[in-house]
């Protein structure tokens, strides 16, 4: 599998962590065709298929281009404490879409695949309010990392702009245009090191133009 987004699901058990869930995955009694790939509860995240494999969880079929074909799906966990099963999620997901330079733009409910209602503690009556919430947490978490980070553009323009501060800064002779206008580096005398940034040269030449008139 390639994938292109990432699923969102609660397990449906108020009483299953992390590791309960990839053992009813992996029991050799399980005979239900259903797996996901990766886990979630407030102490842990677990694996449970590689992610570049195709997981049976959004329920829409095997089509090319179905969520089973092209997402990633992550279970949250409703056991426990799940406020912190949601803070762990939120960690998680931002991860997920950092690493792939994505937005959560790419992030799915089993809902938006097959219309059932998964993830069925962000339902609430069909307002969706806390998968927004999840969304928006998740947007936060991606805003907070991302905030200070300096682009590769962004720092090769700096480094351009310190190396024509440094260099406007450098003392140097008097230029030739310099000494062909006003006959000699340092005026007959008046400048004991003739030698000033290249900036320095041309205020110097503007105030003496000045003074001429």
């Amino acid at each position: 599998m390639s994938p292109t987004t990432i699923t969102i699901h609660n397990t449906g058990n108020p009483s299953s962590t992390a590791d309960n869930e990839r053992s009813w995955l992996t029991n050799p009694g399980n005979t239900r065709t259903a797996s996901f790939h990766i886990v979630v509860d407030s102490k842990e995240a677990i694996e449970c298929i590689p992610l570049n494999e195709n997981a049976w969880h959004a329920g829409d079929g095997s089509g090319a281009a179905s969520g089973n074909r092209t997402s990633i799906s992550i279970e949250i966990c409703e056991s426990g404490d799940y406020a912190k099963n949601l803070d762990n999620a939120v960690q998680l997901v931002a991860g997920m879409l950092r690493e792939r330079g994505w937005g959560v733009d790419r992030l799915r409910r089993h809902w938006d695949w097959s219309k059932k209602i998964c993830p069925r503690l962000m339902y609430d009556g069909g307002k969706w309010t806390g998968w927004f919430d999840f969304k928006n947490r998740v947007a936060a978490e991606l805003a907070g990392k991302d905030e200070g980070k300096v682009t590769k553009q962004e720092y090769e323009a700096m480094e351009k702009r310190i190396a024509k501060l440094e260099e406007d800064n450098k003392l140097v002779p008097a230029p030739k245009w310099f000494i062909s206008e006003f006959g000699s580096p340092d005026l007959k005398g008046l400048i004991a090191d003739p030698q000033l940034t290249t900036e320095g040269w041309r205020t110097l030449a503007i105030g003496l133009r000045s003074s001429r008139k």
